[in-house]
């Protein structure tokens, strides 16, 4: 019964024929595995992790090493697989720090060359006798060495890892470090393995700092403002940033209705009620796991003819509406860049004009009767052209940004419910969106990360964001305590983050409690759409402002913890790209 579980919950991937293990080998020295368990109930669909340290033995001896990424904790202690194990973890569904990119990239080389494995490498011997001696074992080893990459389902933080490797230390293109990742972890015909557009950014990062001699200022970062076109009513948008050495993301600043400025409260046009009520049920458009197509490297990781319109390439008809559509959409676009152009960036709060005054009068009209059931008059802001600007800009530890954007709407207030009908998100680096590897290390003070709503996050991992909350974005951002001018010496303005060297010590970072710690780290629950209870603690955020849903102990909701859907496509190989069949392995 186990392991036809197993099965059921690997899906599209495939097994290891000997083992019946859920692993595949995206080099010969490179090992991507689902995270193992020892525990139940994750014991009866997850891989056994005596029978994966068994199955490394006999195939690695004592040339096994491995590196995980779990924020929600590994499942076991690392006494386990006899403490050959690095620890680098970040929460799911999300990229991981950039400045842990080094340390990833320089402890696997490490190991994989033939080196140590803790944090003080052992350095060769001075004598020539000795040197040679101490080579020659190296490179004895660097035959044998693999590292095992293991995240939850081992696809998106395992193949953000694994692409980066490639290309940070083996020369890779980022293209063919993506294809040899999905043509090795995933089944035909169930799409990439890395899909999440924000994970994509960073392994674009990562090749963009490889090629620029892999400088890296990890800076404090203040967001002034956001500016927002096509902004609907009851959305809540957050600024956050990564915590506890990245194992937690933690909310910076929620904006409030009254730094919200709005240029244009023209309303705009509204999605289809089924388009939600079939995102809410789970379904996409297209059944092939693909990410967006204005996501960086899309075009690359995205399995040809897959991407996420539903029109078709040889029908004249659809392509015409798709092209109609997408010209009013660049037009809505260009007349809300116009108006927010006309407002500098401290400039003091506008008023529509008087017909837009009647028209949003006439309007707050019509829904009072909606308004009075929660006991507010306040229409909710939005429009075509919005500025969301904090009281104080809003200061971020390092270069790292997550801006997140729910969607709300309320129920009757004897409900106490609130309907969360979008669910989105967006990574960037202000190191990287500053041209820093361009500019020789010294990124530019200020700018401006802008994104379509289609290419943001979708929840867990996958496209589906609800209806939409906006149409585009564009984030203001300027290193702390510069106002945004240039300044001559970088260095002082944040700390420099470089790979150590073969013969350095390469740090790692505190383990997540092994037993589990959360979905996304403590004090953080992953959003997801449909019913919540309202708080009243962010009542100026809007009106159908909410928390987590929770049962009367406190405990997450079970949706939370499924995780079937996060194992699906992936197929286990051999070291020679080979898929291999499933083959039932009982416990002794």
């Amino acid at each position: 019964m186990a392991s036809l579980l197993r099965q059921i919950v690997a899906g599209p991937r495939a097994r290891h024929p000997e083992a019946g293990l859920d692993l595949c080998y995206v080099t010969d020295n490179i090992v991507a595995t689902s995270g193992p368990s020892q525990t139940y109930p994750q014991l009866a669909y997850r891989n056994p992790l005596d029978q994966l340290v068994n199955f490394l033995d006999s195939k690695h001896g004592q040339d096994w090493a491995i590196w995980e990424f779990r924020a929600e904790g590994t499942g076991y202690p690392d006494d386990a697989v006899y403490n050959r194990i690095r620890h680098y973890p970040w929460p799911d569904h999300h990229p991981p720090p950039f400045r842990l990119i080094p340390l990833i990239m320089a402890s696997m080389r490490n190991w994989l060359h033939g080196g140590g494995l803790d944090d003080t490498h052992p350095r060769s011997p001075a004598d020539g006798k000795g040197l040679a001696e101490d080579k020659a074992l190296r490179e004895e080893r660097r035959k044998k060495r693999v590292v095992v990459v293991h995240c939850k389902a081992g696809k998106g933080r395992s193949g953000t890892a694994s692409c980066s490797y490639l290309i940070a230390e083996e020369g890779w293109k980022p293209e063919d470090a993506l294809a040899r990742f999905t043509e090795r972890r995933m089944r035909p015909k169930f799409g990439a393995g890395v899909t999440i557009p924000s994970q994509l950014r960073w392994i674009s990062y990562v090749d963009r700092w490889t090629r620029n001699g892999k400088k890296y200022i990890d800076r404090s970062i203040e967001i002034v403002e956001i500016h927002v076109w096509g902004l609907r009513s009851g959305v809540k948008i957050n600024i956050e940033g990564f915590a506890d050495e990245g194992k937690r993301i933690q909310v910076l600043h929620t904006f409030q209705k009254s730094e919200r400025i709005i240029i244009d409260s023209t309303e705009p046009e509204e999605g289809s009620l089924s388009d939600l009520i079939w995102e809410m049920a789970g379904y996409t458009v297209s059944k092939v796991k693909t990410s967006p197509e204005d996501a960086d490297l899309a075009k690359i990781t995205n399995p040809p003819g897959k991407g996420t319109s539903t029109e078709t390439a040889g029908d004249d008809q659809g392509t015409s509406k798709l092209s109609k559509t997408m010209g009013r959409a660049t037009s809505i676009k260009k007349r809300g860049t116009d108006l927010l152009h006309r407002v500098s960036v401290s400039a003091p709060k506008q008023h529509p004009d008087e017909k837009s005054k009647a028209k949003a009068a006439n309007k707050d009209s019509a829904s009072s009767s909606k308004s009075d059931v929660n006991g507010e008059s306040d229409p909710e802001p939005g429009g075509m052209a919005v500025i969301l600007k904090p009281t104080e800009p809003v200061q971020i530890p390092n270069s790292d940004v997550n801006i997140a954007v729910e969607r709300r709407n309320k129920t009757h207030k004897s409900m106490g419910l609130t309907m969360v009908t979008a669910v989105a998100h967006v990574w960037f680096n202000t190191f990287f969106e500053g041209q820093g590897p361009e500019q020789h290390g010294k990124p530019l003070n200020s700018g401006i990360f802008g994104i379509e709503w289609n290419a943001m996050d979708g929840i867990k991992g996958s496209s589906r964001k609800g209806t939409r909350a906006f149409d585009r974005m564009a984030v203001v951002w300027r290193t702390a305590g510069t106002s945004g001018e240039e300044i001559e010496d970088q260095i002082e303005r944040g700390e420099i983050v470089v790979e150590p060297g073969e013969d350095e010590p390469v740090p790692q970072t505190t383990a997540a409690n092994w037993q589990g710690t959360g979905q996304i780290g403590s004090g953080y629950l992953e959003r997801d759409l449909g019913l919540r209870v309202q708080s009243p603690d962010s009542a100026g955020v809007s009106k159908a402002s909410s928390i987590m849903t929770m049962d009367d102990n406190g405990a997450k909701r079970k949706d939370l913890v499924n995780d079937d859907k996060a194992m699906e496509g992936v197929k286990t190989s051999g070291p020679s790209g080979e898929e291999l069949p499933p083959s039932p392995h009982k416990r002794k």
